[in-house]
């Protein structure tokens, strides 16, 4: 009997092992987790030519994205295993960047904090520090489908959006030219709410992935990035911050076929999520014109993002981003 509790006791072990090895290889292979829920850096979104000067040196980034660097190379933060620590009702996630990985200078130490309220609403702090003058621009890659999240492009498409923007970073493959426009007479004029059934097919990159210039305040506080709402269900999220971007992006990537495979054995594919990542201007380390994005050793990097969920009665399309 003794041996056979040790035989039983074994194979749970080493199921709990299996099931363990197979959600952590879910995240950390590249090919298949598209930054599911992931903190992205050290940079997050695109360096072009994957090469930046600092203090008049050059240094030479991973390229993950053709000539781009992207999302903090081949094995960024989101591919990383992180320090957890519980305090009360925070958790707080910690990861220490070597100098030189993935090219970037400097050991830069990134903590991620993540708390509930009460109120609904979940509450991120990013913070940073570094021993050398780095680029830092974090994000949390969260996919959102406030339908459910099997429930496709079909419940996507009924999603109306509100981005508080005025203003938009173009791009070429991406890649901000340096330009800041104008949203309004464009596609990318979301200040006013859109169903994305009927703006997404316009879109020049066949969904959105476009950075935003929020309507922040001076200093820098927390403002109504966005707000997303699903009017059959009635869910709503509002997603507030303290960076002067956000991303919105509507899973143009994902595969059109079921292979990337999910929760309940379900497919996430084209089109069937969005993302809306707070953080500074894609490429802010090589455009003088956008945001200050090299962190200094004796700084700390903040970044602060509140997600508030909810349930709306009423369509608050005529409602006024403040």
């Amino acid at each position: 009997m003794r041996r056979l509790k040790v035989k039983k006791s074994f194979q749970n072990h080493y199921q709990e092992l299996i099931n363990f090895i197979n959600s952590i290889l879910g995240y950390t292979k590249n090919w298949v987790n598209p930054y599911f829920g992931a903190i992205v850096g050290r940079v997050a979104n695109r360096i072009g030519k994957a090469q930046f000067t600092v203090k008049n040196e050059t240094y030479h980034v991973s390229k993950n994205n053709g000539e781009n660097h992207l999302h903090g190379g081949f094995k960024g933060f989101d591919k990383k295993m992180w320090e957890a620590n519980v305090e009360g009702t925070k958790v707080t996630f910690s990861y220490v960047s070597k100098d030189g990985e993935e090219g970037y200078p400097g050991s830069v130490l990134v903590a991620a904090t993540y708390s509930l309220s009460d109120a609904n609403e979940l509450l991120l702090e990013m913070t940073a520090t570094t021993t050398k003058p780095t680029p830092v621009n974090l994000t949390n890659h969260a996919y959102f489908n406030l339908a459910g999240h099997d429930k496709g492009w079909s419940a996507l498409s009924e999603h109306k959006v509100h981005v508080n923007a005025s203003f938009y970073t173009p791009g070429v493959d991406l890649l901000p030219t340096g330009e800041i426009k104008p949203v309004a007479g464009t596609i990318f004029d979301l200040t006013t709410t859109k169903q994305l059934k009927d703006v997404l097919s316009w879109t020049p990159d066949d969904g959105y992935d476009t950075n935003f210039c929020v309507n922040t305040t001076k200093p820098p506080t927390m403002v109504l990035a966005a707000r997303v709402y699903h009017p059959q269900s009635g869910r709503q999220l509002e997603i507030y911050s303290d960076q002067p971007g956000i991303q919105f992006y509507t899973s143009n990537s994902l595969p059109t076929e079921n292979i990337l495979q999910g929760k309940g054995g379900c497919y996430y594919t084209k089109h069937g999520a969005f993302c809306l990542e707070t953080q500074n201007y894609p490429d802010a380390v090589n455009q003088p014109n956008f945001p200050k994005s090299v962190l200094l050793p004796g700084e700390t990097y903040k970044h602060n993002v509140k997600y508030l969920f909810g349930i709306q009665n009423e369509d608050p399309s005529s409602c006024t981003i403040a």
